[in-house]
């Protein structure tokens, strides 16, 4: 024991002498001996501090504390050790402090226990954190052990937790915001998502509830213990919001507590007033403490709700009494203003202000709609109970509330508003909401009569009655019902009944209630429409003491009642004949409700017949958003058409089709049977340009016309007239002329009708003359005059009249060919009807047509085209004169008057007459029609076509002025093909070749189907000697233009004939190939019948196709016409047209027989090219002669004048003409040799057969591919038995068959005839080899051409071959197999098979079913065949 007495004394002394080593030693000496010395573990503790070993220092100081707990030492080392590590050991720290204060306490030595608090307090503040510091603070408050000991030297407890409250606030805000910060980054992270989720973990820990709440314990201050409260509360709600459902019961009673006693204390913080308001879920308002909604708009006057409370519990339509301390008229305040209650229109606006203040208030929204509702504003009530139904949700979300009542509530609300709201569009949706209201609660009153005003909007009054009379035994004293149910009986056929019961529910009402007077009012009324139908006679209703008396005394009531105002005009209208009064009434009504639609038609139509085509706009709009014109799915009643077809017509007024179509839809899915609307439908469809379906709207209409009552007789018309007008826009003129004059036989003299069918005559006219009709064309136009005269002869001041009168005289100039067909006598009458002006004043000092031109040049016999011309001209005249107060159709009139002139001017100048009248007759015309174009631009500057016609008119006289007019149209319209085409024309011939083709091309590139614009350019590339280019050109323009484009036709058939006679196969063409060209001259030849060139071209294709007498009538009329040419002007181009025509005449008869007329034809041709003529080349006249030559040639052949053949055939063969000129010529002199040859072996003399056969060996020396010839030496060495010529002419034909250049299948079946003659010839000298070589001969043929029939029928005819043969098939049943199989190769259109030579094949292979076949391809050879 003495040993650690003297190391404790030797180690203090060390410690003392600060030799820190020494007193380690010694203090471990003691606690070596001594473990439980208490101080030499604090001796060993200071000597470790002091050589900065602080963790050493820690444990002897613990150990120490540990022996003596309550000995102050080692903690005040302890605490000394901790300070100098500043902030390291701020925890340990607070635990020494503690326990150090805490042995203070119990020797009750304050000053030193607040001493050690206050350093611990400095010291957690300046080296700990915010958490620590905080876990200082709490040291003071009085859950801590030494509060008690040092009460009254510690700040206020309520400061404390204020401090520590701050540290916790700004910890956890800190927190919120660095954890949405991170985790709002990650990938698909929502930032409300990660909001809630941050606020739930961090709200989910905190203290701050219990800090508040020692502060509201503790604090002395009432502003603070207020403002702690709302903290409390604030922080309470917003932990709940963020809690999942199953946590939420809990906190909720806490915050319901909380915001209870607060609105108790009339604490004026809305968030508490909000949670005892919003959160209560009651079905009724009256289930409010009505003190304290008071209470809230006395606390928060300028709040958003305490507005809209205000409002509703100075309304009519709140549950609770009048306040007591409510304003009355006559009160004043203490400063003399008077406290004036609040109009309705006040009322309103408030409560409507307030709503937009409390956006999130469900209350609110809940109040406002229920209003709405009293107010009879459904569309707003709707409106506002949905935003209501998404705010309750919403709190019952957030707070876990079911507010179940509220739903219902406002549910009820919103199903009642339905109900009359668009009524019956909403019907299905407000059912819903009742189905669903009753199936939790069956007896729901509110339910019940909405499911009974539903059914009674539907006309399903019986579910009606049941429905409302449950409503009724749940609730006896509910008088509107009762009433509501009596109407539905009266409403359901008992209407004695039900007015018996209305009358029994009026006294009853009780008229101090909200709304009653509105009730007295609706019953009064359903009384007199009782009475009303009860009684239908004149006398009773007209009894004004009758319903009339409750219509008024309903007024009486309520003066806004809108039926009784229909029901009095419909009095004044039927029965009073007032219509002024009635018209106010209807008025008063439709502007009072909308849902009058009975009221709304009767206002239409009074609109409709006065053509206020706005109002009766307004109306229909209006009805239609009512939503009463459209039923219910499921319901009863009928829906209201006329709303959308009255908006419909007005549509079509205002020329909106668009619009209009789909309210005729509208109308007509409403009433598929309405036949004006089908005529209104139609009718739009027509105007916006959708004919098809015009068509069938205009269908149904006529379908109906019998079938639907309503259509009045003689107003069917119309559908069939716009009907026809359909057809005519589609094209179908036949149809809809046969419709219009269906429409006149019912309505005979209609102007308008009988304008369309002359119209329509006249397009049909054009669209023949397009089509190649001339015929057709020609008769529609005749049937159009007839059609204009009877017109004119009640009405001839008409603009369309004359243009279509116009129109149809121009026809016949068009269709020369057709001027038998010409009415001139109606032509006459109608143009002698006097017209509305002086037509004589219109350019007749330039053109020379007046009123009195028919007349005068009558009896001078006018030939019947110029008479059209004439009357053409007169009547443009008169549509000017008739359109003198229409500035647009002046315009048109000059315009037409100026195509027409230059119409004149272009026939005109094509007529048979003297070039000098010819040039002043159709000068005249032609300045005519300038000035005529000038006036329409004057008239009408902007119009592109005037441009276009102007440019086209000056082309020949100015043209500068055409550029600039075809430049001015394409400026003012640049997508014009056609003034692009007129443009390059133009361009064409000032022999600017690029303007043009880039004119060319751009109007192609417009319009690609612009037929002039391809056929310019074919002419420029045939004036820049692209043949083939230009041939190509021609023809697309004649395959997409139509028939009355005349020079594409013409140069499309020169072209085509050009190519004929320059190809090497041009006669050997096939006659298929000339039908469309044929066609296009025929229809040339119609159209310009004059036209000497088309006409020879016409007869030359007749000719190539074989119609010799057709061509022989156009020939001969041509030969009359340039002989008579001829005759008067002597001039060589008739000349040698004259000679051309009797040549082709000469060959085209000699085809026909005509042989004595061929010869003399061919002889006039050849005495007028006897000699030069001028302009008639040296070529052309050869070849003419040439041609008469041989033409006479063969002619005087078929004559038996053997010589002079010979002699006209030799003399063609001494032309030049028929020697080749070039090596791509061919030569007609192998073909002239033939012929000689020809006619001197059928009769000539040896000597001339001679002749002929040297001429032959010569003409193939020289020409050794020719192959006629060839054959032709063959042959005559076959009937001269001149078998050595026959070996050498053999060799010859076999070299050119197996070259096979030239041999065609009718050379090779002529070359195997004389191979098998020859054979069959030489059968006698070796009659072994003559089978044989026939076979050779055969198969030779076949392998060279195994194509051709012709050597398998040969094949096929032979004797079977020997019985050795080791084939097992038959092969003459074979090559008669291959001989029909290559035949019907040959078969139209792939060749030229013949009908005989087809039926061969069938019938040579031996099957019965092929030999039937036979006799029904000919029949005529059944005998050959069979015999």
């Amino acid at each position: 024991m003495s040993t650690v007495k003297a190391a404790l004394r030797a180690a203090k002394a060390a410690i003392d002498s600060q030799n820190y080593d020494e007193a380690v030693t010694q203090a471990e000496k003691v606690l070596a001996d001594d473990p439980q010395n208490y101080h030499g573990n604090v001796f060993l503790g200071l000597a470790r501090e002091k050589q900065q070993k602080h963790d050493a220092s820690a444990t002897a100081y613990r150990a120490a504390t540990t022996i003596k707990p309550n000995d102050p030492l080692a903690w005040q080392g302890l605490i000394s050790l901790y300070e100098k590590q500043g902030g390291r050991s701020v925890d340990g720290y607070k635990e020494a402090a503690v326990r150090l204060a805490e042995v203070y306490a119990e020797v009750d030595d304050k000053h030193k226990c607040q001493s050690v608090i206050d350093r611990y307090l400095l010291y957690a503040r300046d080296n700990g954190t915010t958490r620590q510091y905080k876990d200082a603070l709490e040291v003071t408050l009085p859950t801590s052990s030494i509060y008690e000991t040092l009460e009254g030297r510690l700040p206020h407890p309520s400061h404390t937790y204020t401090r520590i409250a701050e540290i916790i606030e700004t910890e956890e805000k800190e927190r919120t915001n660095r954890e949405i910060g991170a985790r709002r980054t990650r990938l698909g992270a929502k930032v409300s998502q990660v909001t809630t989720e941050v606020k739930r973990e961090v709200l989910g820990k905190s203290t701050l509830e219990d800090i508040y709440q020692n502060i509201i314990d503790w604090t002395n201050d009432d502003e603070v213990r207020r403002q702690y409260e709302e903290k409390l509360l604030r922080h309470a709600y917003d932990t709940l919001t963020t809690l999942p459902a199953e946590q939420k019961q809990l906190k909720r009673s806490r915050v319901e507590e909380v915001a209870r006693g607060m609105v108790i204390l009339k604490h004026p913080y809305p968030l508490a007033w909000h949670i005892v308001l919003e959160w209560k879920d009651a079905e009724s308002m009256i289930e409010w403490d009505v003190g304290v909604l008071r209470d809230y708009v006395e606390l928060f006057p300028e709040d958003g709700l305490a507005m809209v409370l205000q409002g509703f519990l100075e309304s009519e339509a709140s549950p609770f009494p009048a306040s007591p301390d409510s304003p009355k008229a006559d009160e004043e305040e203490a400063d003399g203003v008077k406290k004036v209650p609040l109009s309705a229109d006040d009322r309103l606006l408030l409560m409507t202000d307030g709503l937009q203040q409390s956006p999130k208030s469900a209350l609110a929204h809940r109040l406002v709609a229920d209003y709405y509702l009293f107010l009879e504003e459904y569309e707003s009530a709707v409106e506002t109970c949905g935003v209501a139904k998404k705010l309750v949700q919403s709190e019952a979300q957030k707070t876990g509330l079911r507010l179940q009542n509220n739903v219902d509530a406002v549910n009820i609300i919103l199903a009642t508003s339905l109900v009359y709201y668009q009524a019956p569009k909403n019907h299905p949706e407000a059912r819903k909401l009742f189905e669903a209201l009753l199936e939790r609660e069956p007896t729901a009153a509110p339910a019940l009569i909405g499911q009974g005003l539903i059914l009674e909007e539907q006309e399903d009054y019986g579910g009606a009655i049941d429905i409302l009379t449950r409503a009724v035994d749940r609730d006896p004293s509910n008088v509107k019902v009762k009433a509501e149910a009596a109407w539905c009986r009266a409403l359901n056929g008992h209407r004695a009944r039900g007015l018996e019961e209305l009358e029994r529910c009026l006294p009853n009402i009780d008229l101090s209630q909200p709304r009653a007077h509105d009730l007295k009012a609706q019953t009064l009324y359903r009384i007199g429409q009782c009475q009303w139908e009860l009684d239908p006679s004149v006398k009773a209703r007209k009894d004004r003491k009758g319903p009339y008396a409750n219509f008024l005394a309903a007024l009486q009531a309520n003066i806004n009642f809108a039926p009784a105002y229909t029901s009095l005009g419909i009095y004044y209208a039927d029965y009073a004949k007032d219509r002024k009064r009635a018209r106010k009434c209807f008025q008063k009504a439709f502007e009072l409700s909308a849902s009058e639609v009975e009221a709304a038609e009767r206002l239409a139509r009074a609109f409709a017949d006065q053509a206020e085509w706005d109002l009766v706009d307004i109306v229909a709009q209006r009805v239609v958003a009512s939503g009463k014109v459209r039923p219910a799915p499921g319901s009863k009643k009928k829906g209201f058409s006329w709303p959308f077809a009255a908006l419909g017509v007005v549509e079509l007024n205002k020329q909106e089709y668009a619009k209009s179509i789909v309210s005729f839809q509208a109308a007509l899915r409403i009433s598929p049977d309405d036949y004006h609307s089908w005529v209104g439908l139609g009718e739009s469809y027509h105007n916006s340009g959708r004919y098809v379906a015009a068509t069938r709207a205009f269908q149904q209409a006529a379908r109906l016309e019998n079938q639907v009552e309503g259509v009045k007789e003689g107003e069917s018309w119309f559908a069939k007239y716009m009907l026809a007008n359909v057809k005519r826009e589609l094209g179908d003129y036949d149809e809809a002329v046969q419709d219009y004059q269906e429409v006149l036989g019912i309505r005979p003299g209609e102007f308008g009708v009988e304008i369309a069918l002359l119209q329509t005559l006249v397009d049909g006219a054009w669209h023949s003359i397009e089509t190649g009709f001339f015929g057709k064309a020609a008769g529609q136009a005749a049937t159009a005059i007839d059609v204009a005269l009877r017109v004119c002869e009640t009405r001839s001041d008409a603009f369309n009249l004359w243009k279509a009168v116009g129109d149809a005289c121009s026809i016949f100039s068009f269709v020369p060919g057709r001027s038998g067909s010409i009415p001139s006598s109606q032509i006459r009458q109608t143009l002698q009807i006097q017209g509305i002006g002086d037509e004589d004043a219109v350019l007749k000092d330039v053109d020379g047509v007046g009123a009195d031109t028919l007349g005068q040049d009558s009896d001078q016999s006018l030939d019947t085209i110029t008479t059209c011309l004439y009357a053409a001209i007169l009547a443009h005249k008169r549509g000017i004169q008739a359109s003198s107060s229409d500035h647009h159709a002046q315009a048109v009139a000059w315009y037409n008057l100026g195509w027409t002139e230059y119409r004149a001017h272009v026939c005109f100048s094509q007529a048979d007459q003297s070039q000098s009248t010819r040039r002043y007759r159709s000068s005249k015309y032609l300045k005519a029609s300038v000035q005529c174009f000038k006036a329409a631009i004057e008239l009408e500057a902007r119009n592109s076509e005037f441009w276009n016609a102007l440019g086209v008119v000056t082309t020949t006289i100015s043209p500068k002025i055409a550029q600039h007019s075809f430049v001015r149209s394409l400026h003012l319209n640049d997508k014009n093909a056609r003034v692009w085409t007129n443009l390059g024309a133009l361009y064409l011939l000032h022999k600017d070749h690029q303007l043009a083709n880039d004119a060319f091309t751009r109007a192609q590139s417009t319009d690609p189907d612009c037929a002039p614009a391809w056929l310019g350019q074919g002419l420029l590339a045939d004036l820049l000697g692209d043949q083939g280019e230009a041939r190509s050109l021609f023809t697309h323009a004649f395959e997409i233009g139509d028939s009355s484009l005349l020079l594409a036709k013409q140069r499309y058939a020169i072209s085509t004939f050009d190519e004929l006679i320059g190809s090497p196969l041009g006669l050997k063409s096939d006659p298929a190939d000339l039908v469309q060209p044929l066609l296009a001259l025929q229809q040339l030849h119609t159209l310009t019948p004059h036209d000497q060139t088309s006409s020879y071209l016409l007869a030359l294709y007749l000719e190539r196709v074989g119609s010799y007498v057709s061509s022989i009538d156009i020939l001969s009329s041509l030969h009359a016409t340039l002989e008579e040419e001829y005759d008067v002007t002597e001039s060589a181009t008739s000349l040698a047209r004259f000679a051309s025509v009797n040549a082709t005449l000469a060959r085209v008869r000699l085809a026909t027989g005509e042989y004595d007329e061929a010869v003399e034809n061919a002889a006039i041709a050849l005495s007028l090219t006897s000699e030069y003529i001028e302009g008639f080349e040296a070529t052309p006249r050869l070849k003419l002669r040439h041609s008469a030559r041989i033409t006479s040639g063969l002619a005087y052949y078929h004559l038996d004048n053997l010589d002079e053949a010979l002699q006209q055939l030799k003399a063609a063969l001494e032309d030049p003409s028929s020697l080749p000129t070039s090596s791509s010529d061919s030569s007609t002199e192998p073909e002239i040799i033939r012929l000689i040859a020809q006619i001197s072996f059928s009769k000539g003399t040896k000597t001339q057969q001679s002749s002929a056969k040297d001429r032959l060996f010569d003409v193939v020396e020289r020409h050794p591919k020719h192959i006629e010839n060839i054959l032709l030496i063959c042959a005559i060495a076959l009937l001269e038995r001149d078998w050595e010529g026959w070996d050498a002419c053999r060799e010859d034909l076999e070299a050119l068959t197996t070259d096979g250049d030239g041999v065609d299948a009718s050379t090779s079946r002529r070359i195997l005839a004389l191979n098998l003659a020859a054979t069959a010839a030489t059968a006698a000298q070796d009659p072994s080899s003559t089978e044989s070589l026939i076979r050779n001969h055969i198969t030779t043929t076949i392998m060279l051409h195994p194509h051709h029939p012709d050597g398998w029928t040969h094949l096929a005819s032979l004797p079977e071959p020997s019985p050795s043969s080791s084939t097992t098939s038959d092969p003459s049943n074979t090559a008669a197999q291959m001989a029909l199989l290559n035949t019907l190769r040959k078969v139209p259109p792939h060749g030229s098979v013949e009908a005989e030579e087809l039926a061969r094949a069938f019938w040579g292979t031996g099957v019965v079913g092929d030999g039937l076949r036979a006799v029904g391809i000919a029949p005529w050879l059944r005998g050959e065949l069979v015999g």
